[in-house]
């Protein structure tokens, strides 16, 4: 199989026939063989129905239905699990990502030796409000991953390798970064491909503000556990062996002041200095704050269920 359309959607019943359409005539078109899965994550607003009535016009588009909302990194995540072409594509169900730019990502992976394509929306329809905080985050991941060469990194409109998703598993809110996860994974031929970006035609964006701020957090988690995941001890143990260092000298200076103050009419007290409590309370709390989130990612990162969901129903081939 050529292609596999991956589509995580969340109550986006109003544009999914006509991007099904769009889909079929682009693949028409370029004969490409071809799989459409969509993911849909605990829609309220019918598109699971909307997907099996599409399913009995075209067994090529099959989909999987979550109980409830769990967010996009867990609906890619799921796609990528059952996708079967041998170049598989991501994109929004909300028809801002054209389906005719599937044969140039087709192309740059099958014919230029790309392991992953981005899009980039050079030309946005979204407000200043979203375009300039989107701007900001981009400039970050593009210093903390290394990836320089990316303009966008939450485009939804991405092609990949089939063994690219078969060898990155996106959890929590990481879908913004697979990029990075790609470069983690060995994969380092990532690649960009100026995309046009469509005005919303349905509904409205299910996405506000907070998702920048967990967008920084996630990112700084990331950095963090690639940097020291693996190797805990580099960063505890440097930091661990500096606090003690620092301790130490501070102790040693406290008891030369304690020695030269013995038997003067103002001896020295070290407890009685509220700076002492302050700086020994922040440094405890810190550390303890610290190791809490660092020992609760690891073990979400390791947690053998972490991408275990609730399906109701799966449309497959047989069906």
């Amino acid at each position: 199989m050529d292609i596999s359309v991956v589509v995580p959607l969340y109550n986006e019943a109003e544009s999914l026939p006509e991007l099904a359409a769009w889909i079929e005539r682009v693949m028409k078109e370029n004969n490409f063989s071809y799989e459409v899965l969509m993911i849909n994550d605990g829609s309220t607003d019918g598109s699971w129905q909307v997907i099996k009535e599409l399913h009995k016009k075209n067994n090529r588009i099959k989909g999987v239905c979550f109980r409830r909302n769990y967010g996009k990194s867990p609906a890619l995540n799921t796609g990528f699990q059952r996708a079967q072409g041998d170049v598989v594509i991501t994109m929004d169900a909300d028809l801002q990502d054209s389906p005719d730019e599937i044969p140039g990502l087709y192309k740059m992976i099958t014919e230029e030796g790309y392991d992953l394509v981005s899009g980039w929306k050079k030309k946005r329809y979204d407000p200043k409000s979203k375009t300039i905080p989107t701007k900001l985050f981009n400039a970050t991941a593009r210093w903390v991953s290394g990836i320089h060469n990316l303009h966008d990194f939450n485009c939804g409109l991405k092609a990949y390798r089939r063994e690219v998703v078969k060898h990155i598993e996106v959890y929590a809110d990481m879908h913004r970064y697979i990029p990075y996860l790609a470069k983690n994974a060995g994969f380092t031929r990532i690649g960009e491909r100026v995309v046009h970006h469509q005005a919303r035609k349905y509904g409205s964006s299910k996405f506000g503000l907070d998702r920048f701020v967990n967008g920084y957090l996630d990112l700084l988690t990331l950095w963090f556990l690639t940097k020291f995941g693996k190797k805990p001890m580099h960063f505890f143990g440097l930091m661990g062996s500096l606090v003690f260092f620092v301790g130490f000298i501070a102790v040693l200076l406290l008891c030369i002041l304690k020695i030269v103050y013995l038997g003067t009419p103002h001896p020295f007290y070290v407890i009685s200095s509220i700076y002492f409590y302050l700086a020994l309370t922040c440094m405890v709390l810190g550390t303890q704050l610290f190791m809490t989130g660092f020992l609760g990612e690891l073990f979400i990162r390791h947690s053998a269920d972490r991408n275990q969901y609730e399906i109701s129903e799966e449309i497959k081939d047989e069906d």
